[in-house]
């Protein structure tokens, strides 16, 4: 089969390799797309996981259909539709014990710490698979992993209907937030960003959707001032850095500054420099910081919701490519972030 392969650091090979056998307890899946993540990118620098090694086949968004089904598997057909979810817990640390899943001290997943899905063939057990209703067009499957993350948000959150939201940041993790708070309140939702190319996703496919873009205004005055002075109830910070504006505010901070008397800051961008933070104007508001990491039990929630209509995934699809092309998605999405937001990857659609 071909993979595309991580030889070395920023660059991805498309290459002849072992088609993996089905071995007893698994099921073969027959990849038809998969999607370039910000992790991948980093993963593509040798930047942000050290334990990721190279030569490797990258790629842990992607879905598929079941090619073969291993002796001793039940409930799994071939040309059944398939979104793996790529996190392999160990069930053994505190955390796992607590049944707080994301928060595993040896999380792994596939693609990072071992082969992942930019290939065509992938064998895996059951239980890391989820079933999709034939329906659901297979560029909508490879999008399941990503958009768990947002309704992992969403869920950690505790969002409700009729809250306002602000979400600072227009990338990919940011728009499966907005897709993800949809499904549950229809009032408004605020989204800052840098990129008006950005901006103008939500309001294209949503209602109720106020961009703001950091460096032409004040977010936290624009919100005080659409929402009478009194703050929005929930503020995801899913920018990862802490990007200033002259005369602006930090990301987390800003967050903090937007919410209500009780609001809350779900923090999830994974940023790796110090946030200067200053706690009194939260604790005036006894305002809550939560953190969001990955997902847990969201997949079956996001296949519901593609189910029935709720998400609109294709705002977040910019471009598909041949995975033969992998290497060019990962050029394309550094040269010009503004008009790439996912750039998916087909391994073997009919």
């Amino acid at each position: 089969m071909k993979a595309s392969i991580l030889s070395e650091y920023n660059k991805v090979e498309w290459k002849d390799v072992e088609t993996p056998k089905c071995k007893p307890g698994e099921v073969l899946i027959k990849v038809t797309y998969g999607c370039i993540c910000g992790s991948d990118q980093h993963i593509h620098k040798g930047e942000f996981h050290p334990r990721t090694k190279v030569p490797m086949i990258m790629g842990h968004e992607f879905g598929g259909t079941v090619a073969e089904v291993g002796k001793g598997v039940a409930g799994w057909e071939v040309g059944d539709k398939v979104a793996p979810d790529p996190i392999m817990w160990c069930g053994e640390c505190p955390a796992c014990k607590k049944g707080h899943y994301p928060a595993c001290t040896s999380l792994k997943l596939i693609g990072i710490d071992s082969d992942g899905g930019f290939c065509e063939y992938i064998s895996l057990p059951p239980s890391m698979l989820y079933k999709v209703p034939a329906h659901i067009p297979d560029k909508h499957v490879a999008l399941v992993e990503v958009l768990s993350i947002g309704c992992h948000a969403k869920n950690r959150a505790g969002v409700q209907a009729n809250d306002t939201i602000v979400i600072w940041g227009a990338g990919k993790v940011g728009l499966c937030i907005l897709e993800a708070v949809r499904t549950v309140t229809e009032n408004t939702v605020f989204i800052v960003d840098i990129l008006d190319e950005r901006l103008a996703i939500g309001p294209e496919y949503y209602e109720n959707v106020i961009p703001i873009n950091a460096e032409k205004e004040n977010p936290v005055e624009k919100i005080k001032k659409l929402t009478g002075r009194k703050g929005v109830d929930i503020a995801f910070e899913a920018v990862g850095h802490a990007h200033e504006i002259d005369g602006g505010v930090n990301p987390v901070v800003g967050c903090i500054q937007s919410i209500s008397g009780g609001g809350k800051v779900c923090v999830l961008g994974l940023g790796a420099e110090p946030a200067p933070v200053v706690f009194k104007e939260l604790i005036w508001k006894e305002g809550t910081i939560i953190t969001s990491r990955v997902s847990h039990g969201e997949f079956a929630e996001v296949i519901e919701h593609l189910e029935n209509g709720r998400l609109k995934p294709d705002a977040l699809i910019s471009k598909v490519l041949h995975g033969s092309e992998t290497q060019k998605g990962f050029e394309l999405l550094d040269e010009n972030p503004a008009e790439n937001i996912k750039i998916l990857l087909d391994f073997g659609s009919e």
